[in-house]
């Protein structure tokens, strides 16, 4: 009996031996499952980060850093603050004197092409200062700004080492005064505003009125200017709705021009004032719009003297009818 019991209690320490073996040792699957090999990425980094592990920074590097970082940060408020032109102008400077001191100073300026605009006004558009530097003189930007004033159609700009800069202009040519919303301005044959005033020593020009006058300055200029006699006769040209021309003489009379032909139109009212002395009748409006064909408007004055002649017609007329009457 206790040889038995002895065997049944080897066995069954047995049996729980190998469930225990079993339990703590992993199945093959689980044990190939539990190992991952590394992505190429994740080794490339790895291999990456290991490189700047190793790398040993260079001396005063954090010194160097650190002026960096002032340097940015100054540059940020410099931005911020818009101080960039006060900046850039004291670099320029000094950028200048530099040269000047090594013998590239601008000594003289050869200036060609202003007829108009002034040899000191040219020089302070460009940016001409009297410590200007050859060296240090931006030519593009100086050519940029002088386009850019509206006197000036097209400019040069080169640089001549040693000492000098040689500027060239092409001037806009003053060509009408144009009006608009109660102000006169100077303007060129392409319609550019010259000057945004009235300058006296344009008063003789053409004056032009209206929304989209001065883009069609060379129009009614030209016109005018083929008809001579009728210009004289002409304070201004008012252009209608953006359309048509509404010539006012002198004398305060509209004439009145068509959309088109306005040659033709001008050629009429020239033979009309020649045969007839039109324009320089009591009238108002004198209306070329339809082709062969002239209306003319009389003045209040002109149509209450004409109202009371047509009266003054009809009384004599019955003054005569009536003494008929009674002869009969």
């Amino acid at each position: 009996m206790t040889a038995r019991l002895a065997g049944a209690g080897a066995d069954a320490l047995a049996h729980a031996s190998e469930r225990l073996r079993h339990r703590a040792a992993p199945r093959r699957d689980e044990a190939y499952e539990s190992y991952a090999r590394p992505s190429a990425l994740a080794m490339r980094l790895r291999r990456l980060g290991m490189r700047i592990m190793s790398i040993r920074p260079p001396r005063r590097a954090g010194l160097l850093a650190t002026l960096a970082l002032f340097v940015a940060t100054g540059v940020y408020g410099v931005q911020r603050g818009g101080h960039g032109p006060t900046l850039n102008a004291g670099l320029l400077a000094l950028g200048d004197q530099a040269a000047n001191a090594a013998g590239l100073k601008v000594t003289g300026v050869r200036l060609t092409g202003n007829r108009q605009m002034s040899h000191e006004h040219i020089l302070d558009v460009a940016g001409i200062r009297p410590d200007s530097s050859v060296l240090f003189f931006d030519a593009d930007l100086a050519r940029e700004r002088l386009k850019a004033n509206p006197w000036l159609a097209d400019a040069t700009v080169q640089k001549l080492y040693p000492d000098q800069i040689m500027i060239s202009v092409v001037e806009r040519e003053p060509f009408a005064l144009w009006q608009r919303d109660g102000r006169i301005h100077v303007i060129s044959a392409d319609g550019k505003v010259i000057v945004d005033h009235l300058d006296a020593r344009f008063q003789h020009l053409p004056l032009i009125v209206g929304k989209g006058a001065e883009e069609r300055a060379r129009e009614i200029v030209g016109l005018l200017n083929d008809h001579a006699d009728v210009a004289k006769a002409v304070r201004a040209a008012v252009l209608v709705a953006e359309r048509r021309w509404t010539l006012v003489l002198k004398n305060g009379i509209d004439v009145r021009l068509p959309d088109a032909d306005l040659d033709r139109a001008m050629v009429d009212l020239a033979r009309l004032d020649a045969e007839r002395r039109i324009m320089t009748r009591d009238v108002a409006i004198i209306d070329l719009r339809v082709p062969d064909r002239v209306s003319v408007r009389l003045t209040e004055d002109a149509m209450k003297a004409h109202e009371a002649a047509l009266k003054e017609r009809e009384r004599d007329r019955a003054r005569r009818r009536a003494l008929q009457g009674q002869r009969t």
